[in-house]
């Protein structure tokens, strides 16, 4: 009996060690592509709105595609009503607005802001005019000062510079600038931000409007509204009024593929996106 007890006792401590030994080769050599299904992100997003947003997210998408490849993003425009109205019924994953929300808006939808777009108004190095009010600016554009001596500088008349239809650049100045007012029919319209500083670069005369990034020393920005630089800085700042959010817009706390989408678009990886022709909002290292 002693005997047998001692073969069973021995078995059993044999079993036991040839079943950890077993589980400890399992843990340690996992079959490749065993990754959880949980845990690689797929799916699809569909964002709808602002057609000035609509190229930035269109470079989102495509850096977050190139890392997730079993993600599908679609970007669409339709405009900023169009996409807060489809972030606060939920039929877009994402809206996007390059506006501020109105007071009535506020509340229905989740907000991030994932870039600021400054605009620079400029003019010739040797214009001697600096500084320039909103409502000036507007009545130059709408044609109601037509000459450079109206507004502190020399007995010139004003060449417009405007972009083309369609441009998110004219887009953003009409929504900040015109108001109701409509630019002149007598601009000299260019279909490019290159184009528009070398009109004005070669005209002593001109005036144009480009985004901030695009600055260079062959044309002057104009200081807007208390004498307050064109500055990355000063529109972060809030001080610079010649800027615009872009903003994503969901009807709920995001989840899932859309906040991986949008914590990307946020994170230093995206926010050098962003700068690449916008303002970011978040560190960019």
């Amino acid at each position: 009996m002693g005997r047998s007890l001692l073969f069973l006792s021995l078995a059993l401590v044999l079993c036991v060690g040839l079943l950890m030994v077993g589980c400890g080769k399992k843990a340690e050599t996992p079959a490749p592509g065993t990754q959880p299904q949980a845990e690689k992100l797929s799916g699809s997003i569909q964002i709808a709105g602002s057609t000035s947003v609509q190229p930035l997210s269109e470079e989102l998408a495509k850096a977050f595609m190139a890392k997730h490849p079993d993600v599908k993003i679609n970007v669409s425009g339709g405009g900023s009503g169009a996409g807060i109205k489809g972030a606060t019924e939920g039929t877009v994953d994402i809206g996007a607005s390059s506006r501020e929300l109105k007071p009535e808006e506020k509340g229905k939808v989740k907000e991030f802001v994932i870039a600021k777009d400054g605009i620079a108004v400029i003019v010739n190095p040797k214009n001697p005019v600096d500084n320039l009010t909103m409502d000036q600016i507007r009545d130059i554009y709408a044609g109601k000062i037509t000459n450079w001596k109206e507004v502190g500088g020399k007995d010139a008349p004003i060449t417009v510079v405007t972009r083309e239809e369609g441009s998110g650049t004219r887009g953003a100045f009409t929504e900040i600038m015109m108001g109701k007012e409509k630019i002149t029919d007598k601009a000299v319209v260019q279909n490019s931000t290159g184009a528009v500083r070398t009109a004005v670069a070669s005209n002593e005369n001109a005036i144009g409007y480009i985004s901030l990034g695009a600055l260079s020393p062959e044309v002057k920005a104009l200081k807007v509204v208390d004498g307050v630089e064109a500055t990355k800085d000063n529109v972060l700042k809030g001080t610079y009024k010649l800027f615009r959010p872009f903003l994503y817009l969901t009807k709920e706390e995001p989840e899932g593929v859309v906040k991986a989408y949008i914590d990307f678009v946020l994170s230093p990886e995206g926010q050098k996106i962003v700068e690449k022709e916008y303002i970011p909002v978040k560190p960019t290292k």
